[in-house]
């Protein structure tokens, strides 16, 4: 599994859940210290959510390499789960991106 709204399948292929954003772990991507704790803890949730279970892909595309989906457990919305449980927010497609730092809260 990856940081951010994203992980890899157990093909290896490197998937990214459609509409969200979650905050970056690394100091070259994250704007801030704050923005890199969130993300440890948004990759800890996503992982108890994720980690060993069976998913459903709705493939849309492509972006940086990765396979943009819709991904469904249990036949509930990953993307919403992962925005109620606070590891994301939501990110529609050509709105500006989310500002993990406290700047702007959505």
């Amino acid at each position: 599994m990856e940081t951010r709204s994203g992980w890899r399948a157990a093909s290896g292929e490197r998937i990214r859940i459609a509409g969200i954003d979650a905050p970056e772990t690394q100091r070259g991507q994250a704007k801030c210290r704050r923005e890199i704790a969130a993300g440890r803890a948004a990759t800890a949730t996503a992982r108890g959510l994720l980690q060993g279970r069976t998913v459903r892909l709705g493939r849309l595309g492509r972006s940086y390499n990765r396979t943009v989906a819709r991904v469904t457990l249990d036949g509930r919305d990953v993307a919403g789960a992962l925005v109620r449980l606070g590891a994301a927010w939501w990110w529609p497609r050509g709105a500006r991106k989310p500002d993990w730092c406290g700047r702007e809260r959505r």
